[in-house]
Formats: C-alpha cells, structure tokens, sequence
C-alpha cells in the first residue's frame, strides 16, 4: 500500500490541486444556482476569461505584478459580468430553467468565440510568479511549487467562503432570500440586488480561478467546455448551495480526473461519469444537498 502511495503521489497532489482549482470555480456556480435559482452556463466561458487576462499580463514572464494586475482585472471584470448575466436573466426569473440555460449558453458561446478571435487558437502558457515557479521535495518526489500554494489556497478559501455563508449577516440574509424572498421584501430589502451581488461574487470567482488557473491548463479553445463540464459534476455531486458539498465533490472529482488519467487514461471519463452516476444513485440531491431548493416548490 506504501509501495502504491509512493508511486502515485505525484498524481494524488495534483489530485488536490485540480480539486482545489474546481473548488474555487464550482462554489460560484453552486450558490448562485443552488441559493439563486439562476443557471448559469457561461461560467465555464468566464473562466476561460481569466485564463486569457493572465495571457494578456502576465504571458510567459514570471512576474507577482502582472499576475496581481491580472488577478484584480480578473476580480473587477467578473463582477461586471455578474451584473449584466443577472440584467439578463431578470425577466425569466419565472420562466422555465430551461431558458436561463439557453441564454446563459449563448453567451458563452459568443464569449469563447470572440476570445478566440483575439488570441488565436494555439495553446497560450502562462508563467507562475517567482517563488512560485520551482519544484518542491514531497516524501522524495519533485513537485511544482505553485501547485502546493494552489492546494493551500483552495482550503483557505473554502474556510472563508464557509464563515461568511454560515456565520455572517450576509450569509443570513442570502440564506433567507432563497427560504422566503417576499418577507424580504417586506423587510424593505430588495431581493435583485441581493442576487445581482450573489451573481457578481459567483462571477467574480470564475474570472478569478481562470487567472490561478492558467499556470496548470494554460489558455485554449474549448477549455470552457471542459471546465464546465468538471464544475457541473462537482455541484451535483457535492449539492446545490453547500460549501461543503463543494469542498468534497471537487477533492473527490479531483482524485478521480487526476489518478483516472494516470492509471487508466482509456477509461478516465467513464470513471469520472460512473462516479457521477453512482452518488446520483445514492444521493440524488448530492452528498451535502439540501432537501428544499431555490425555485423549487
């Protein structure tokens, strides 16, 4: 068992990181759905966003400036763009889920399409900063550096992203929006800004973990489908609206993508959508799912 450990630790950190990478983008999409009620499909395009502001400052120089230019960029343009997508999804608030879907698609459709214009369809790189950009000894093996503060990073958000839902007014007051939005309303809080911040925030992180993103995926056409794809799996293995749902289903996909690819490369997404399949089957709210939803009544 050792024996095994040892051998694909490699693959089990880089596990950790793309399951902390999927934390960072699927919270966003699951508070916003899950408290929200709003589907959101152009989050997978707001990634591929990011990745492409760090091309833009960051490049292939390793440099703290351009990546924290590029980071608050990233933070500032995700939030714009969760002001618009909540503008839009406004007036089918009462339509059909099937609606935001098909809007929120088209947008990302239209998205990717014209940051493929502006950069190309080649495969962009972007450089860790210094410090961040070497190996690290783990248990004897080398490991990129940037990928263990990634690691850490995901936790310590996970913990803040927790406290503020679950112990904060703020927390309290998007938690009641979703229970009973018209005694909100009667308290004199309009219930659209609280979903234009909630939709802000849930963008703002996907812009976000673009930017720390792109030192492990880079930059490339179709790389928002593919994130979407993996954020998708992670919020309905984990639960709609649960942090901690969250946490685990990414660290559980993250396992799955990472040691799926390294032992069985010819079967990894048939593992990755057996394993969606089976919690489906056990939990079909997800592992941490609340039993009442958002729009659900």
């Amino acid at each position: 068992m050792l024996g095994w450990f040892d051998a694909n630790l490699v693959s089990i950190l880089n596990g950790f990181a793309i399951g902390s990478l999927l934390f960072i983008l699927a919270i966003g999409l699951s508070i916003v759905f899950g408290m929200m009620d709003v589907l959101n499909l152009a989050h997978g395009a707001l990634y591929l966003l990011g990745s492409y502001l760090a091309v833009s400052f960051v490049g292939g120089t390793s440099s703290w400036g351009g990546f924290l230019v590029a980071l608050g960029v990233a933070a500032l343009v995700g939030l714009l763009a969760g002001g618009g997508l909540s503008a839009m999804t406004e007036p089918l608030a009462r339509r059909p889920i099937l609606d935001q879907a098909l809007l929120t698609l088209g947008v990302s459709l239209v998205v990717a399409e014209l940051l493929s214009i502006a950069y190309g369809n080649d495969v962009l790189s972007i450089a860790p900063p210094p410090g961040l950009d070497g190996s690290t000894s783990v248990a004897g093996n080398a490991y990129p550096t940037y990928r263990l503060a990634l690691i850490g990073l995901g936790l310590v958000l996970a913990v803040a992203v927790y406290l503020v839902v679950e112990r904060t007014s703020v927390g309290a007051l998007v938690r009641a929006s979703v229970a009973d939005r018209d005694m909100v309303s009667a308290m004199g809080i309009d219930n659209r800004k609280v979903k234009i911040a909630v939709l802000g925030i849930g963008s703002m992180l996907a812009t976000v973990a673009g930017v720390l993103g792109g030192p492990v995926y880079g930059a490339r056409p179709g790389l928002d489908g593919t994130i979407l794809i993996l954020a998708l799996v992670v919020v309905v293995i984990g639960g709609l609206g649960s942090v901690t749902g969250a946490l685990i289903g990414a660290l559980v996909i993250g396992q799955v993508e990472s040691l799926g690819r390294a032992l069985l490369p010819d079967l990894a997404s048939f593992i990755l959508f057996g394993t969606l399949a089976v919690v489906l089957v056990v939990r079909p709210r997800g592992l941490f799912g609340p039993k009442t939803l958002a729009g659900v009544r």
